[in-house]
């Protein structure tokens, strides 16, 4: 048997596609007797394999690497978004809107839940609404403000955030 014939037979034997009953994404190897069948001698047989194997951590380890490379480079256009979207905000008036046929910059209005922990912490609201001693549950809070509960230390904040689209 060829070499490439013997890398062809050795592929038939891992999962190819969905008719054959076989998962592409893993890689596992399902048909171990056409595996065995393969006429070749057991020391070819074993040296090819573990060919394939140091070919496919190559290639895992390429991936690796093009995956931290992308990671960085997304890490990085977000980075400068938000630095874009930063000054944006700080030179168009809120409220204002600025658009075009591709384009839209506006305002829109946003409230955020601020909580003073101490002042929470020291109020009878504190059994209710405070998940750990250091963390508050803002969600159960910006609730009860909106209904007319005073907390102490706490209050609703309304924002103005910058949308592009």
């Amino acid at each position: 048997m060829r070499l490439y014939e013997i890398n062809e037979a050795l592929l038939k034997c891992v999962k190819l596609d969905e008719d054959t009953a076989v998962n592409t994404e893993t890689g596992e190897v399902i048909d171990i007797e056409a595996l065995d069948a393969l006429i070749m001698e057991r020391e070819e047989k074993v040296l090819n394999i573990a060919r394939w194997i140091k070919d496919l951590a190559a290639e895992a380890e390429a991936v690796k690497a093009e995956k931290q490379k992308l990671e960085k480079r997304q890490k990085t256009a977000n980075n400068k978004a938000e630095s874009l979207k930063a000054y944006l905000e700080k030179i168009v008036g809120q409220g204002e809107t600025i658009k075009d046929a591709n384009t839209v910059v506006k305002w829109r209005k946003s409230t955020s839940t601020e909580v003073d922990l101490e002042k929470l912490l020291a109020s009878d609201y504190k059994d209710k609404y405070v998940v750990f001693e250091a963390k508050a549950n803002k969600t159960d809070i910006k609730a009860a403000l909106k209904k007319g509960e005073d907390i102490p230390g706490c209050s609703l904040v309304e924002k103005q955030n910058v949308q592009i689209g």
